[in-house]
């Protein structure tokens, strides 16, 4: 039985702090919503292949799969405007905040039509200048160093949208 196909309209990005790191934010309540955000990476990476090939094979290499590594930071595009700025500097600030408390700071990806959300622990960098060219759109990329596995876990409850 195929299952319903699903758009990207309407996916948004939130971010909270929460005091403990236990693998999943402790509240499902309060989160804050990223804006403006035009295009989110891929948080599905191809495992390392580490070979485990013994001399008796003739033909063919055997593999296990290794770690997976996300690159770095992870690049979310987002239309630069005043209230986004503002809105990510509150967040690094917030993020800065929580640090120093031995908090952590949880995103998460919602996607209309899914029964679960996306979730990790993250780093926020301080916003740059962009790129600019004659006659486009003023965009940004912002960016999130990840610092736990991404994990899909229950969709949170959003109390307000900006």
């Amino acid at each position: 039985m195929a299952g319903i196909q699903l758009s990207t309209a309407g996916v948004k990005l939130y971010y909270k702090v929460d005091d403990t790191d236990s693998g999943k934010p402790e509240s499902l309540t309060d989160w804050t919503q990223i804006s403006e955000v035009k295009s989110i990476p891929e948080l599905n990476p191809e495992p390392d292949n580490l070979e485990t090939t013994t001399l008796e094979e003739t033909e063919w290499r055997t593999y296990i799969p290794g770690l997976k590594d996300p690159g770095g930071a992870l690049t979310f595009t987002a239309n630069l405007t005043q209230a986004s700025m503002d809105e990510w500097e509150t967040l690094v600030t917030a993020y800065d905040s929580a640090a120093g408390e031995n908090h952590v700071t949880w995103f998460c990806i919602i996607v209309p039509g899914l029964t679960k959300s996306l979730y990790f622990t993250g780093k926020p960098t301080p916003m740059g200048m962009p790129a600019m060219e004659v006659s486009s759109v003023l965009e940004t990329n912002l960016y999130i160093t990840p610092t736990n596995a991404p994990a899909w876990l229950t969709k949170p409850k959003i109390t307000s949208d900006p």
